[in-house]
């Protein structure tokens, strides 16, 4: 079964991070990701830019419209995902609680109910 595994944040939560801490806490981040590529449990981990940089596409009159910023207005925003192929709901939340900063901020963990097949 699959899931993504979701990290929350905002700009105001970076900045306050200290700057001689990035560099461990990314080694931390870095040994996670490895660890459970090589078990075949994480299949990708994505970090996204800051909310300044996501737009909003809709279709109008059969081409795209464009429009700064994210949907909702909120204080977090989805800051990082992985995408997980585990054996079950409990190891799926296993890794989760793993993550380097899971005893500081939650993981939100969501299964994946479908996914569409690879073209060939």
């Amino acid at each position: 079964m699959k899931y993504v595994a979701m990290i929350y944040g905002n700009q105001a939560k970076w900045e306050s991070f200290p700057a001689e801490a990035w560099p461990e806490a990314i080694a931390k981040q870095e040994a996670f990701n490895r660890k459970y590529r090589e078990s075949g449990e994480l299949l990708g981990a994505y970090g996204l830019a800051d909310a300044a940089a996501a737009q909003l596409v809709r279709r109008e009159d059969g081409a795209p419209a464009v429009t700064d910023g994210p949907y909702l207005e909120t204080k977090e925003y989805l800051a990082s995902f992985y995408l997980l192929d585990c054996e079950s709901l409990e190891r799926a939340q296993q890794i989760a609680a793993d993550m380097p900063f899971a005893d500081v901020d939650p993981v939100e963990l969501w299964p994946v109910l479908h996914e569409s097949p690879a073209f060939r």
